[in-house]
């Protein structure tokens, strides 16, 4: 390996031979220099995502005897192997032009590179963390592990908190000063009195260095039966997780911009959801859905960008639905433009290494997926570009978490990459979701995300869709997609339940009718997990995702909005329905009607659940389950059709029911 070495101040010999370099750059070479062998760069420059550059290149002829590289921060001695060199150089945020000079036995010099401009695009600021010891009485929060800025460093000297508004009780600090707010507490460590409220809490630090320059890191503890506890933020998440009914829009269906989805949010919110979920918001190739990302950082024009994006997010928070953005790690457009140098000037090009390669050197893609182009998450400077991208739309737009795209594939080309990307946006913020496009049952993708996908081991294959393949309902089949033994209660309470999404193709209820559509419905939202209405559902419409803008009609000729609100009301009132626990009791209609038990949570109520999947109104029986004290609640209005005549529960065709009581 070629290592380079750092000159540093002292030794006259060598610092001397460092003020000459430096001269040289600065006027032109002698004639003799300018006829010796030339020095070249194997790059020219280009967008970095970290703080230093091993910068390499090629000495033609015999008068090059040594090789130094300048750049802002210093000027280092490269390390030779043949006519190769190499040197490990500093940079800086912002601009940094960089030049090789080969000197000759006598020091003189022989030959200077052209000028490569190296443009570090991360902010170079302080790293704020927070360490969280939960004690009897008081809880403490120690910023003393917090970071100087990782390119040019300065000491930390201010430290403020801030404790959340909307935290269950007050925050007061302890100690000599206790009863007093965080907020006036400016050292390192700060101590805070137990509150007496269950809840989590949240707290703001904030670091400034010598120069200015600040960073924030958000901290949590919980507060359950009066006693305080630190997370693992590795495999915490937040409360609201649990709560979730996630709406999934996507802007061209909705009208077409940000503006659209803003004018549907009175009508999203009255549908009972919690969150939404925006379908890419990325600016992406022309006239793609958005998965073609073509620049990471910056909000869709076509959709009426940055401003426009700023104002959904803010009135989609203010009517108290959290926002996810759809996240696209495992890929750039064949037109981003790092693909595009890369493609025009091969290795010379910096982020010819940024893509993942097969043998023959060719870029590698999923599928069809032509103008995907895989990233290479060996390469350190994808991992830091990627999470800087996350970093970016929490920060400055404060969304409240990602549906991350394909994280499947990133998972298989890189299974330790997840681990950090959580880590810094926990710290961040640990009040997000982190949802992976990838299956509950398989237990390496499921890691480091907070939520997955209702899929099969196959990839992409939904878990209902071969009890749903042929036309006539399976039940067997899909008792045992419910049941499958490698999803434990606790990765089915976090998974994602839907009929439809942007990969589903046509819609469920163009496959399968209207009927079905409303039983199927109600299963999503009474089993664990996390329950998806997808742009369009609550209408009943019909379109394929990836075709033309369908012409959905909003005023609901099929009468499903009440019915996903009355869903999603239903879920709401029962902490059962929002648990881990499942149990698949005997019937005796186990070939049409599907029948579950919610267990009680916490001493609430359980909830027994039936769903007729056949055309005929049927009697059912469900043994070992009295139902003597059960309460129905109606799903359809007053055409409801359910009726509880002692231990026997009677379901018109493709009716639901949902029973509460003591079971």
């Amino acid at each position: 390996m070629l290592q380079g070495t750092a000159v540093r101040r002292g030794g006259s010999g060598i610092w001397l031979l460092v003020m000459m370099v430096v001269a040289a750059l600065a006027v032109p070479a002698s004639a003799a220099a300018e006829a010796a062998a030339p020095i070249t760069l194997d790059t020219h420059g280009g967008d970095t995502w970290t703080f230093s550059q091993t910068i390499t290149g090629q000495v033609r002829g015999e008068a090059c005897a040594q090789v130094m590289v300048r750049a802002p921060r210093g000027v280092v001695a490269a390390a030779r192997e043949g006519a190769r060199f190499a040197a490990e150089v500093a940079l800086r945020e912002g601009e940094n032009a960089v030049q090789a000079v080969c000197l000759d036995a006598s020091e003189a010099v022989a030959a200077r590179s052209e000028v490569a401009t190296w443009t570090v695009r991360a902010p170079d600021v302080p790293v704020a963390r927070v360490a969280v010891r939960a004690g009897e009485d008081v809880v403490a929060l120690d910023a003393s592990g917090s970071d100087e800025a990782p390119g040019e460093a300065a000491p930390l000297v201010g430290y403020a908190w801030a404790a959340r508004a909307d935290n269950p009780a007050p925050l007061l600090v302890a100690g000599d000063v206790r009863g007093l707010p965080v907020e006036r507490d400016t050292d390192a460590a700060l101590h805070v009195e137990l509150p007496t409220v269950d809840g989590e809490y949240f707290v703001t630090l904030r670091v400034t260095d010598a120069r200015g320059r600040s960073d924030e890191s958000t901290a949590v503890f919980v507060v359950e039966d009066g006693a305080a506890r630190a997370v693992d933020l590795a495999v915490w998440a937040p409360g609201w997780v649990d709560e979730a009914v996630v709406y999934g829009a996507v802007p061209y269906f909705l009208g077409g911009g940000f503006e659209d989805v803003r004018a549907h949010l009175d009508d999203i919110a009255a549908l009972g959801v919690t969150t939404l979920w925006l379908s890419p918001v990325s600016e992406p190739a022309p006239d793609d859905f958005g998965y073609a990302v073509r620049d990471h950082f910056a909000a869709r024009a076509d959709y009426g960008g940055e401003a426009a994006l700023r104002a959904l997010i803010a009135d989609a928070q203010a009517r108290g639905l959290r926002v996810l953005l759809d996240f696209v790690p495992s890929h750039l457009s064949d037109r981003h433009p790092y693909h595009l140098d890369a493609a025009r000037h091969g290795r010379r090009s910096p982020y010819h290494a940024w893509f993942d390669r097969d043998p023959v050197g060719e870029i590698t893609h999923y599928f069809d997926w032509y103008n995907l182009k895989n990233l290479d998450y060996d390469n350190p400077e994808v991992r830091a570009y990627v999470i800087a991208a996350a970093a970016h739309w929490l920060r400055a737009y404060g969304i409240d978490g990602f549906r991350v795209d394909a994280s499947w594939a990133v998972s298989d080309r890189a299974p330790g990459f997840w681990a950090a990307f959580r880590a810094e946006l926990k710290r961040i913020d640990p009040d997000i979701l982190l949802l992976a496009e990838a299956s509950a049952r398989a237990p390496p993708h499921r890691a480091h995300f907070d939520a997955w996908y209702d899929w099969t081991g196959r990839l992409g294959q939904w878990a209902w869709d071969e009890a749903f393949a042929d036309g006539a309902v399976e039940l067997a089949r899909l008792r045992a997609a419910l049941t499958h033994p490698a999803v434990p209660p606790a990765a089915a309470a976090r998974t994602l339940r839907f009929l439809n999404n942007n990969d589903t193709g046509a819609r469920f209820i163009s496959r399968h009718g209207l009927a079905l559509t409303r039983v199927a419905a109600a299963l999503t939202f009474t089993l664990p997990g996390i329950p998806l209405v997808y742009t369009g559902d609550e209408v009943g419409a019909e379109f394929e995702p990836y075709g033309p803008r369908p012409p959905i009609d909003w005023d609901d000729p099929r009468a499903l909005r009440p019915y996903y609100a009355r869903l999603a009301a239903t879920r709401a009132s029962l902490p059962a329905l929002r648990g881990a626990a499942l149990q698949v009791p005997a019937h005796d209609q186990d070939d049409a009607v599907l029948v579950f038990l919610r267990p009680a949570v916490k001493g609430s109520e359980a909830a027994l659940v039936a769903l007729n999947f056949s055309g005929e109104a049927l009697a059912v029986t469900v043994d070992g389950v009295d139902l003597a004290d059960a309460h129905p609640i109606s799903l359809a209005g007053d055409a409801d059709g359910v009726v509880l005549d002692g231990a026997t529960l009677h379901l018109p065709a493709y009716g639901a029911a949902v029973l509460r009581g003591r079971f």
